[in-house]
């Protein structure tokens, strides 16, 4: 085949939705230690997925006013729980490789002791 059969066999994307809303909206993620705002654009809000994984709502476009409201009330509720949890997680693997490290330490601290009092 040439090049010029293989072109016309290509097919195009379709174009991009326009983005109607020059406002997004915002949503607060403040928490005790921290003030974070999410800005909201034609594609979304951002999901934090039980696993800590991020995605969104793929049919954010489809939806009304109504339901895109309902949506982002449950969503800040959940996303703020699911951060949270996330951050409480990496503090306590943080804390278990701390602890982990220092009972290493003092295992070694004792043999030398043992070992130099022999």
């Amino acid at each position: 085949m040439n090049s010029e059969t293989n072109q016309q066999n290509v097919l195009g994307l379709p174009a991009p939705e326009e983005v109607t809303s020059s406002n997004p909206t915002k949503i607060d993620l403040s928490s005790s230690t921290a003030t974070q705002t999410v800005k909201l654009d034609g594609l979304g809000p951002m999901v934090v997925n039980s696993d800590g994984t991020l995605s969104r709502i793929a049919n954010w476009t489809q939806m009304t006013a109504a339901e895109r409201e309902r949506t982002l009330r449950v969503l800040s509720a959940r996303n703020k729980l699911r951060l949270a949890n996330e951050e409480k997680k990496q503090q306590d693997e943080a804390g278990e490789a701390n602890y982990a490290a220092g009972s290493e330490q003092g295992r070694l601290s004792i043999l030398d002791s043992a070992g130099n009092t022999a």
